[in-house]
């Protein structure tokens, strides 16, 4: 499983932002969202991106001046534009200002994650995310990783095992109950919700990469980090 990136969606369209950083979000990803060079500028230093999702028409200064800048600032940032322009010569200038990729408008979600996820092998090598990938042994009840070896429970196991077999490694919170025997009262939910919220811990003390797992919203869970089930 490729290794979640940090990313920064440039947009002043409200609606369309909301919508491209959620979606990302449910792709393993953890993204924020910012609607003008201005607040891009505020979120850098504290939100370290490895890419940039660009629209060019902006309030104040434009995309082009934005990737122009940054690149020469941050050379190894990933930079995407997205953006209504399609004209030869607009799609020149966005690569002559330093894009990896131009898109344009519609893009549907999974077309952006697929160029992001392609800028990613040149921005994180693949020996990298190797580092970084995590080993359940269910035999030992143990999590492996670059920073630590972490104890865990036969419950937390399976919850992990599951996660990693199901398909787009996302499971709905019925099934995670199904699985441990429990029922799909207030009460066994929220149990389960602080099992979640242990093996998150549990996966970022074995160096796992945030985010770990990430909550589907009214639907469930997805394991968003490599992870290598033994026994």
């Amino acid at each position: 499983m490729d290794t979640a990136l940090k990313i920064i969606v440039v947009e002043d369209h409200d609606e369309l932002r909301e919508v491209t950083v959620e979606a990302l979000n449910a792709l393993c990803h953890d993204v924020r969202g910012v609607d003008s060079a201005e607040t891009l500028d505020e979120m850098l230093p504290i939100f370290s991106a490895d890419v940039l999702v660009l629209d060019l028409n902006l309030p104040g200064e434009d995309g082009i001046s934005i990737a122009r800048r940054l690149r020469k600032a941050q050379p190894t940032m990933g930079i995407v534009m997205v953006t209504a322009r399609d004209a030869a010569k607009d799609v020149l200038s966005g690569y002559d200002s330093g894009a990896d990729i131009y898109l344009t408008k519609p893009t549907s979600p999974e077309a952006l994650d697929a160029a992001i996820r392609a800028l990613a092998r040149r921005i994180r090598p693949a020996s990298g995310q190797d580092d970084a990938a995590i080993t359940l042994n269910m035999s030992l009840l143990q999590l492996k990783g670059p920073q630590a070896v972490i104890d865990i429970s036969d419950h937390e196991s399976h919850l992990l095992s599951a996660l990693a077999r199901a398909r787009d490694h996302r499971l709905e919170t019925w099934q995670l109950l199904e699985l441990t025997g429990k029922s799909t009262s207030a009460t066994d939910k929220k149990a389960l919700t602080v099992q979640i919220v242990r093996l998150r811990k549990k996966l970022t003390d074995a160096g796992a990469p945030e985010p770990t797992i990430k909550s589907i919203r009214s639907t469930g869970y997805q394991l968003c980090v490599a992870l290598e089930v033994l026994g």
